[in-house]
């Protein structure tokens, strides 16, 4: 991949990830409309467990991450899971507002491919 498009693609990615990652601390984006009473005890579960909290905290340490290309290739693994679970989430129960949700997942993918080369070892 050429380096000026990955680290392009890096940079709107840990962008995207500080972002979302402070909305969920400070609350200056909107709330998304139209979610259903699931998705909102879906999110009310997780806010009182305070796993929303480490959601919001892997994000913000890996859109910083991103932004300083410092241990990318492994906040990229890390931060899959929180990829995949999004999309998860939105597909069964907020499907209207997936968007967000299927660019993170797309370029965290582009990160993974771009960090290839640091995964050999592990895939060795």
């Amino acid at each position: 991949m050429n380096s000026k498009v990955f680290m392009v693609l890096r940079i709107v990615l840990g962008l995207m990830l500080l972002v979302f990652g402070l909305n969920k601390f400070f609350h200056f984006l909107p709330d998304p409309e139209g979610m259903s009473a699931e998705a909102g005890a879906y999110f009310g579960a997780l806010m009182s467990t305070k796993t929303l909290t480490l959601i919001a905290i892997v994000e913000v340490v890996a859109g910083l991450t991103f932004l300083l290309n410092k241990c990318g290739a492994l906040m990229a693994i890390i931060l899959m899971s929180i990829s995949v679970n999004a999309v998860l989430f939105h597909v069964a129960l907020d499907s209207a507002n997936i968007a967000p949700a299927l660019v993170l997942l797309v370029l965290n993918i582009v990160v993974l491919y771009g960090y290839k080369d640091k995964y050999k070892e592990l895939m060795a």
